[in-house]
């Protein structure tokens, strides 16, 4: 839906809830509330769905087995996974339980696999199977390693087709997309909150009884912008770049290979779409502007990474693909920091807004449970 109006000044729409962002996350809200039967508009600033953080990453389900016992990324996760799983085998969305290695290239790495092993069990990932050298040569010859931990329950899915297959369930029960729709600013008002929309060259209001902040990169700019907002509630988002390269040769692995965690991201690691492509990645590039250019020379330093557990891995083979940014919570001096799923009651008002904050991995795996905990906020 394009909403047009030739008074700037009116307030041609008001609806029970404006989602703001058509990522996954948002995208799975909008189902949510409208299976709920709330009438539900959503606002992406670009021209397509899903077209930063949503598509530029792995493609990967994850199993739940590195964050904190107790945390949101933890149970969202575990709960995230099975409900995805289900999601695509029921609404035929191609996807595979590949499995992965998380491997161990040197004898004191095999500690990290003991760690790793005892978060899954905390979050209740019982399936993970230690591997010893000789397991992991059978299974993946190309691979080095004096250990690993098999994931079975992870997986890969077509991410596009699972987000456009949330958005026909949300819009079968009366729910409206508007792309090319920028949020400029918002105020709450004793009746709703009011959003000023840009879409193109008009400019709209939206009033809303709730509004939800799936804005990903720009979920704290969005915060920040709505008058009425206590500004301390409202969490400083950092900009973590990972770069991506596709490898120029058949691909020689059954599964994912991950190499134990680096401070800032799971290591570069060897994935595959779902037509095989294998393709390496991501790294950890810290950034204040948004930029999805990918620098060929990184894929030196690429290439010594990979050659942990891929010693036959060529340098020449290694080409530029493409760049993802997480919005994290977590700034460059490391830490764990969780997703941040906040309501801002706003005065005596029946209004609420909902800011969604650090929707970093593992956002994809955990998006249906995300927005079964927006629905119970709400």
């Amino acid at each position: 839906m394009v909403i047009k109006s030739r008074d700037r000044s009116k307030i041609i729409d008001r609806v029970d809830c404006v989602i703001i962002g058509a990522g996954v996350i948002g995208l799975a809200c909008a189902r949510a509330l409208a299976l709920k039967g709330l009438e539900v508009v959503i606002l992406e600033a670009q021209e397509g769905i899903g077209m930063e953080t949503s598509s530029r990453h792995s493609e990967v389900i994850h199993a739940g087995i590195y964050y904190p016992a107790g945390t949101n990324k933890a149970k969202w996760c575990v709960q995230g996974k099975q409900q995805l799983y289900a999601y695509c085998e029921a609404n035929h969305i191609p996807f595979q339980r590949i499995g992965k290695l998380i491997v161990a290239t040197n004898q004191d790495e095999l500690s990290t696999l003991e760690d790793i092993n005892a978060k899954a069990r905390a979050n209740g990932v019982e399936d993970l199977q230690f591997m010893a050298a000789a397991e992991v040569n059978a299974l993946e010859p190309h691979v080095q390693a004096v250990g690993a931990l098999f994931s079975p329950s992870t997986g890969i899915i077509d991410s596009h087709a699972y987000m456009l297959s949330l958005l026909g369930q949300a819009e079968a029960n009366g729910a409206m997309l508007a792309v090319n729709s920028i949020v400029q600013q918002g105020a709450l008002e004793a009746d709703g909150i009011n959003l000023q929309v840009k879409s193109g060259a008009d400019v709209m209001q939206i009033q809303a009884k709730m509004v939800i902040n799936s804005a990903g990169l720009y979920a704290t700019r969005v915060a920040q912008s709505i008058a009425g907002i206590p500004q301390d509630q409202v969490p400083i988002t950092y900009f973590r770049k990972g770069n991506y390269f596709t490898y120029a040769a058949r691909n020689i692995y059954k599964h994912l290979i991950y190499p134990v965690p680096v401070p800032g991201g799971l290591g570069i690691h060897s994935t595959m779409d779902l037509a095989g492509q294998v393709r390496f990645g991501p790294d950890v590039e810290w950034t204040e502007e948004i930029n999805y250019d990918v620098d060929v020379k990184r894929r030196t330093t690429f290439a010594e990474s990979i050659a942990r557990y891929y010693p036959d891995v060529r340098t020449d083979l290694l080409q530029a693909g493409y760049a993802g940014i997480r919005p994290t919570l977590a700034d460059k001096q490391g830490g764990f920091r969780d997703f941040c799923v906040k309501r801002h009651d706003l005065g005596n008002s029946q209004a609420c807004m909902i800011g969604l904050y650090g929707m970093e991995s593992p956002g994809l795996t955990s998006s249906l449970a995300i927005a079964d905990a927006v629905a119970e906020l709400i």
